[in-house]
């Protein structure tokens, strides 16, 4: 909201002209964020308990019986802190920054729905999941179309797909735009339900998401911004695309409503984001890969999803083929559990990976 206005706020006072500058906002949308959250998450839990609105543990998890009862769907507040952030420090004329928006407020919506339902029937059964699935990809697909063809004509964004630690000059995959549609959905629509099958142990699903983040803000400033006239994406060999680097706004209102939502989730956690948390927040991680050109690189980014999707696929295949299991549960967090891991221990070290991969991904910068 500031950010139209600078020009006139800088005649009013000069120093203000710095709200020009994505860094000086990017670090405004963290501190935002982080305040909302911070400030507001011990009143949004207390409103919780007195609502009786508690988490519901499914029956083939009984060794989370004792969470049974604690406030969930605080991801509500979150996107709201996001929201806010971005709305006061991000340029709202940016489509990138506007359908990411959009994103994390549809997907919000449909994790609502079922954090209601579950609530409200009892027993853990919300939205089918035909039902959730249907709506996420009909708003990727809306979301995204529109970007495509309304958009995305009149800039220089282009529907290649490039690879990590590959010259991306000489390397890539460029494909009809229809097929980059139906990809750039999957993507969206993966990572949404791929943060939500994570969120299964306090504060599991939330780091990741943090180092994630700071991955994209990364990505997305050197692949739109400019240091003294010369590109950064140009000297770097990444993507460069017009305007990208306002999503580091995003990504930094995230990261700032992450830890603020982190200091309450924390084992033992004091509230759950539930799936209105995961699917908007993991939606929004889709869009930043998707937007700053770095899906297949996000393999790595979002290694920790990656790895609890692969291994819940890998279980039902096995299952549904030989009878078998590959793991005692899924996804691969319960089958640590299983094995007599702390519940703390598991976390923690699925946080030194999630910050390893980060860095591996951020190497590729200049090993391209």
């Amino acid at each position: 909201m500031l950010f139209p206005f600078y020009e006139h706020l800088r005649d009013l006072f000069g120093p203000l002209n710095i709200l020009r500058y994505v860094p000086f906002r990017v670090i405004a949308a963290v501190v935002t964020a982080l305040i909302i959250t911070w400030g507001l998450f011990p009143w949004f839990i207390r409103r919780l308990k007195e609502r009786s609105v508690g988490q519901t543990i499914r029956e083939e998890l009984p060794e989370h019986a004792h969470k049974g009862g604690t406030p969930t769907m605080g991801g509500a507040l979150m996107i709201i802190a996001i929201l806010a952030s971005v709305l006061l420090w991000g340029d709202l004329s940016n489509m990138y920054v506007v359908l990411t928006c959009a994103i994390v407020i549809a997907f919000g919506a449909v994790g609502f729905a079922d954090d209601w339902l579950k609530l409200s029937r009892g027993g853990g059964k919300g939205l089918r999941g035909k039902t959730k699935l249907l709506w996420q990809f009909g708003t990727a697909f809306a979301v995204l179309a529109f970007f495509f063809y309304v958009v995305a004509p009149g800039t220089d964004y282009n529907f290649r797909m490039y690879f990590p630690y590959l010259r991306i000059d000489r390397f890539y995959l460029e494909l009809p735009d229809w097929a980059y549609l139906i990809f750039g959905a999957i993507v969206v629509v993966g990572t949404s339900n791929a943060v939500n099958l994570a969120d299964g142990l306090d504060g599991l699903a939330i780091f990741p998401t943090i180092t994630a983040s700071a991955v994209y803000l990364i990505l997305a400033y050197v692949g739109g911004a400019t240091l003294f006239g010369w590109s950064l994406a140009k000297y770097l060999f990444v993507p460069e695309i017009a305007g990208i680097a306002e999503m580091a706004v995003i990504a930094a209102a995230m990261i700032g409503a992450g830890f603020g939502f982190l200091w309450f989730n924390s084992a033992p956690a004091s509230i759950y984001m539930g799936d209105v948390g995961a699917l908007s927040l993991g939606g929004a991680l889709g869009c930043l890969a998707l937007f700053t050109k770095n899906e297949w690189l996000s393999v790595i980014i979002l290694g920790i999803f990656v790895m609890e999707v692969a291994s819940d696929i890998i279980q039902t295949t096995s299952f549904k083929l030989t009878g078998k299991r590959v793991f005692k549960k899924a996804p691969i967090h319960h089958h640590f559990q299983m094995l007599g891991y702390p519940e703390g221990k598991i976390v923690a070290r699925f946080w030194i990976v999630s910050m390893l991969l980060g860095l591996i991904a951020l190497a590729s910068i200049k090993l391209r």
